[in-house]
């Protein structure tokens, strides 16, 4: 162990020792933000694009396989007023989930919970539209829950595991910490935070950043 090593581990000791937040002594974590989205599926992007209408790849993601596509639709909710043009992604899904922010929320009159991708049952209702033809859908609209994907091994080096919920320290000047924040461990995921704009807003977060998970 060198002379660095040795020192890096004390300060984390005595940290621990006082009661503050010990941080990870490992590589941090690159964040990225996501604006409003659907995930589609088949039956729901024929209604809304036409019969047998394939997604166009606009840009690749940072998850493996996902693309932002060049085809948009329009959200209506309960309060009758509309957001357009929220991009749709792909690959197809076997369900359709609409992803919003808070702030989305209070526009489209409704109150979407906090989920995890693909727990749907109780969520909110919307209509979506397409040049095709529109669709109302009940348990389609949520907050995503603040997220990190990772392989195993990323787990390993940062002493979590599938499904922990863990807290996050943005840097600079408006410093944030987040907690609540899911661990989502997959073989082919790039490691990643994944935020909301209201979220990233708060934290002023400006792109390329990254953050910290913090241990007590």
């Amino acid at each position: 162990m060198d002379q660095v090593e040795r020192i890096a581990q004390e300060v984390i000791r005595r940290l621990g020792g006082s009661g503050q937040d010990q941080v990870t002594a490992t590589a941090t974590i690159p964040v990225s933000v996501s604006a409003r989205h659907i995930h589609i599926s088949r039956g729901v992007l024929d209604r809304l694009y036409g019969e047998g209408f394939e997604l166009t790849r606009r840009t690749d993601l940072g998850q493996p396989g996902e693309f932002a596509s060049e085809q948009t639709v329009t959200l209506v909710g309960r309060s009758m007023r509309a957001i357009e043009r929220v991009r749709v992604l792909g690959p197809l899904r076997t369900y359709t989930q609409v992803e919003v922010s808070a702030t989305d929320a209070v526009r489209l009159g409704i109150e979407p919970p906090i989920r995890r991708s693909g727990d749907l049952v109780g969520s909110e209702t919307l209509t979506l539209v397409g040049p095709a033809g529109t669709v109302h859908l009940r348990d389609v609209a949520i907050r995503a829950m603040r997220h990190i994907h990772m392989t195993e091994r990323d787990a390993e080096i940062h002493r979590v595991t599938d499904g922990d919920l863990v807290r996050v320290r943005f840097p600079g000047s408006a410093s944030l910490v987040l907690e609540k924040i899911l661990i989502r461990v997959s073989k082919s995921a790039l490691l990643e935070f994944h935020i909301d704009t209201d979220n990233a807003n708060a934290a002023g977060v400006g792109l390329p950043t990254t953050v910290e998970i913090l241990h007590s």
